[in-house]
């Protein structure tokens, strides 16, 4: 992907010390020198590592949040590679929080979230949800359970259903404060206070849906789980063999828990559990899970409009014919797709799932591609791009990797 123009620092009065662009440069400089030089000492490759995430930690500490969300957006424009290495480290760090106590273990506490498609007719109603004390119980121990959690890990989830903008309202620092606040309530006999993660449920945004109208709404549960930093439970194999069957088995544990409660959830979110419909994307740590979100409705919102674009024209799936091409867009990379008869000829309709600079445009292309031969198309094909009257350029039929299928 090609290299862009960085922005202008924007501008901070909210930091007293050092300047606050300098020291977003300083860390969007240190994650591109880590990416451009991972092939040099390895020790010297630790060592920037190390001072990247120890500076990372600071700002959280500091709560810094211009300086983070600064150095990401410098990263961006500078290069991509760059970009996920220091959004991934700041990310991790926001999500997760060691304690260290006198003469005892050292215990980690991080932030989870479960990200859930419901579909309902009428849509949900916050009053009707965690109104069953049985259900959200049952639903708490189940991480335990179920192998999701070490059974000597403490884990509480947030008796709510966030809502995306909640979610994203929740920035870096607030988030590492949350944790610190979730840890003191497990830790000790007595409930703390936890006023930011009261504030964090601001209330469902949105319009309403009729009572028979089919809605379609994301929504997030919240955890956080403590347990020794040291918990074997949780260590990951160095080989890629074993960390490949770790997470495979994670998966699996995963996969029976989520059949296994979703009534729990459904009695959770409804006084009706069933005319509810879940989904559940995988759980993660809270950003990776919410990019997942973010994620899976912009692609559901790109894939209706072309059953919406089928619809109109009234055409099966196996008469139309599309073409996906990455294009440069102004700050943004999009996924133009073109969709044409079997027969040929000019496009039907010409729809743009825009990408953010700094992903991975490889995989963002799978997965359009591949949601787009879901949908039952006649075929999908890959181009270089588009001439002037919408004919592909360059295009192959698309096929994916060998060991991805």
């Amino acid at each position: 992907m090609p290299r862009h123009k960085r922005p202008l620092p924007r501008k901070s009065n909210n930091i007293t010390g050092p300047d606050v662009d300098s020291q977003a440069q300083a860390l969007a400089d240190l994650a591109l020198a880590i990416v451009e030089h991972e092939d040099d000492d390895l020790q010297q490759q630790a060592g920037s590592e190390a001072e990247l995430a120890t500076e990372v930690r600071r700002a959280l500490r500091r709560r810094h949040d211009e300086v983070l969300y600064g150095a990401v957006e410098l990263a961006r424009y500078s290069d991509p590679e760059a970009c996920r290495l220091l959004r991934g480290r700041i990310e991790e760090e926001a999500a997760t929080l060691r304690i260290r106590r006198e003469d005892a273990p050292e215990l980690e506490i991080d932030a989870f979230l479960v990200p859930i498609f419901v579909q309902s007719a009428g849509g949900l109603n916050a009053a009707e949800a965690f109104q069953d004390d049985a259900a959200y119980e049952a639903l708490t121990a189940s991480f335990k359970q179920a192998g999701l959690d070490s059974l000597d890990a403490k884990v509480a989830l947030i008796r709510y259903a966030y809502d995306l903008d909640e979610i994203d309202g929740i920035n870096y620092s607030t988030l590492h404060e949350m944790l610190r606040e979730a840890a003191a309530s497990l830790l000790d006999k007595k409930l703390a206070p936890a006023p930011l993660i009261e504030a964090s449920m601001r209330g469902w945004t949105g319009e309403g849906f009729a009572p028979d109208e089919m809605a379609m709404q994301l929504r997030f549960l919240l955890g956080f789980s403590l347990k020794r930093a040291d918990d074997p439970f949780y260590r990951v194999p160095d080989d890629e063999a074993g960390a490949d069957a770790y997470f495979e088995r994670r998966m699996e544990r995963y996969q029976r828990w989520t059949a296994d409660v979703e009534p729990l959830v459904a009695r959770c979110l409804a006084f009706d559990p069933g005319r509810l419909t879940l989904n559940f994307l995988y759980q993660d740590l809270f950003y990776g899970a919410k990019e997942q979100g973010l994620s899976e409705l912009a692609m559901l919102g790109t894939l209706s409009e072309v059953s919406r674009v089928l619809a109109e024209k009234q055409l099966e799936a196996q008469q139309v014919h599309a073409v996906v091409a990455p294009l440069e867009g102004v700050g943004q990379i999009v996924l133009r797709i073109n969709l044409y008869a079997v027969d040929g000829g000019p496009p039907w309709a010409t729809l743009e799932k825009p990408v953010d600079l700094s992903a991975d445009l490889g995989s963002e292309l799978d997965d359009l591609c591949e949601a787009l031969v879901a949908l039952g198309l006649e075929g999908v094909s890959v181009a270089e791009g588009f001439d002037a009257d919408g004919h592909p350029q360059g295009a192959e039929p698309y096929a994916p990797d060998a060991d991805e299928q």
